[in-house]
């Protein structure tokens, strides 16, 4: 039995891994290979190509990368008709992963999505494609569910892997304690891709400026998702005074010691929910990628936590200018209050208990599993190396 799973993003890359694992839990003998990130390779997946490393955002940053893409395509489309695949689970990633999706189906092959792209928020037009190419979602959110239900899908609600995650951490103690040891922590989260950090550190500097002007005994952690990405973000610093750390790989921690965060708006912020912090989200882009946002959006909110709130419990900033003076007031407010802290943790917490179930893994594994078993004999009964 062999199971070709793909994610293009770091998000997609911990949920495959953790899939890869539930997988190999249920099926010992099971392989997996496609594409992923270190994450996957570490889980056993037979990677043939790290994916990840080609993350991009906006048009231009795809076309750079689109004959790599072509080519990993046709790559794919060879294992496809190789007779091997029993099965395609594709992780987020729109776009790419829907060309694999239409070449699997013409090889025969059914396809899985687990996390799909979020077309609820801002493309629903284009879940034509996906009736087509589609076999069943698997569903991370409960009013995802019904939205993909609505448009003619079919559907599986399995949870989001990302609960798995929380679940299994634990965060350095020591790490937590030191950092808490002097002043109120602020937490800053400028994303995982190249060009977030780019765009956001700056922002977020200057909302951290302005929240010392009034807190002069606040600190700063800053996580980053790789060494050149810290020292991408540290570069911005020059010539400033703030009391001002970066992290890689501590992003469990920060959130941990944090008392307040300002992130950009993606997974992490059911992390910061399901620790509770209060937080600020912030999306800064290109006043032409603003525009065409907004005509394409289609919700109200962009936070996880606040659409499954139904309200606003992280302030949102999506702006293409100098939003750092509003964005230090809402931090501000809750540093100086510790009242309304506490109510705003209270509200995380009791949301998380609501939605936070882990286990989300282990579901879709059972599902694409039972649905391998149910189409009768393994397609992949050879053991040759996939390539």
């Amino acid at each position: 039995m062999t199971i070709f799973v793909s994610a293009g993003e770091p998000s997609g890359d911990l949920h495959g891994a953790n899939f890869a694992r539930a997988v190999r839990a249920l099926q010992p003998q099971a392989r997996i290979a496609g594409f992923g990130g270190d994450r996957m390779s570490a889980a056993g997946v037979d990677l043939l190509f790290p994916l990840t490393r080609l993350s991009v955002m906006w048009l231009s940053r795809s076309i750079v990368n689109l004959p790599k893409f072509f080519e990993l395509a046709d790559q794919a489309e060879r294992v496809f008709r190789s007779g091997q695949i029993d099965a395609v689970v594709l992780i987020d990633f729109p776009g790419f992963h829907w060309h694999l999706a239409k070449r699997a189906k013409a090889a025969g092959v059914p396809v899985y999505y687990f996390v799909p792209p979020q077309l609820w928020a801002w493309g629903g037009w284009r879940t034509r494609k996906m009736r087509k190419n589609f076999d069943t979602i698997l569903t991370a959110l409960p009013f995802e569910d019904v939205w993909f239900r609505r448009k003619g899908l079919k559907t599986r609600y399995v949870g989001h892997p990302y609960f798995d995650e929380l679940a299994a951490q634990r965060p350095d103690s020591e790490f937590v304690t030191n950092a808490r040891a002097a002043g109120p922590v602020v937490a800053l989260l400028p994303g995982s891709r190249n060009q977030e950090v780019a765009s956001n550190v700056p922002l977020m500097l200057a909302t951290a400026a302005k929240i010392l002007a009034s807190r002069p005994d606040a600190r700063f952690l800053v996580a980053s998702f790789n060494e050149r990405q810290r020292d991408a973000a540290k570069a911005l610093t020059v010539n400033n005074e703030l009391p001002i750390e970066f992290h890689v790989g501590r992003t469990p921690e920060i959130i941990a010691a944090a008392d307040v965060c300002l992130a950009v708006s993606g997974s992490v912020g059911l992390e910061l929910m399901y620790r509770g912090v209060p937080s600020a989200i912030v999306y800064r882009y290109s006043r032409f990628a603003r525009f065409v946002a907004r005509r394409l959006m289609t919700c109200k909110y962009i936070s996880l936590v606040n659409l499954l709130a139904d309200e606003e419990l992280f302030p949102e900033f999506l702006t293409d200018g100098d939003c750092s003076s509003a964005m230090a007031d809402r931090l501000l407010g809750w540093l100086n209050d510790p009242v309304a802290h506490a109510e705003a943790k209270s509200k995380l917490l009791a949301l998380r208990d609501r939605v936070a179930v882990p286990g989300a893994s282990g579901r879709a594994a059972e599902f694409v599993l039972g649905r391998i078993a149910e189409s009768g004999s393994s397609a992949s009964a050879s053991v040759r190396k996939i390539a």
